[in-house]
């Protein structure tokens, strides 16, 4: 019978005669294998639900309506707006004609138009800055059309 101990399995009897064992001695390389193979199973899918989530929020706002192949209502208006917000907080990085600088070129971008929001406003971790303080969903939206017409 095996008893957990501070973190450790300890096989009652070798507990008596002093002996004791690691869990990790005790099983054997496939069932380790198996169990980190679970265990990055399990944080993978939660983190693609996690992504998903913003994804799926940002595809019903009303400048997405699917009815263009953009998916994004795209209006003069909203793409002066857009490439106003995209000189004052993204071409430093992306370069003023969004060819890419410090950041990746955003021209012919071939993600959806609710990841391209979805990345304005949650950024990356080390590598974007999030900008859902600065910006609210309808501005982030604007963004996001900008971009999208980057040809």
């Amino acid at each position: 019978m095996n008893h957990l101990l501070d973190g450790r399995a300890v096989d009652a009897e070798a507990a008596r005669n002093g002996n004791s064992q690691s869990i990790r001695a005790k099983l054997s390389l496939e069932k380790r294998a198996l169990l980190w193979a679970l265990f990055l199973g399990a944080a993978s899918l939660g983190g693609a639900l996690l992504i998903a989530s913003p994804i799926q929020k940002l595809s019903t706002w009303p400048f997405f309506n699917g009815a263009s192949s953009s998916g994004i209502a795209v209006s003069p208006q909203l793409l002066a707006q857009g490439a106003g917000f995209f000189a004052q907080s993204c071409g430093d990085c992306h370069g003023d004609d969004g060819h890419g600088d410090e950041g990746p070129g955003l021209h012919n971008l071939a993600i959806s138009d609710a990841r391209i929001a979805s990345q304005i406003k949650n950024g990356t971790k080390g590598e974007m800055p999030s900008f859902a303080k600065k910006y609210n969903d309808p501005e982030i939206a604007s963004l996001a059309a900008y971009v999208r017409a980057l040809r």
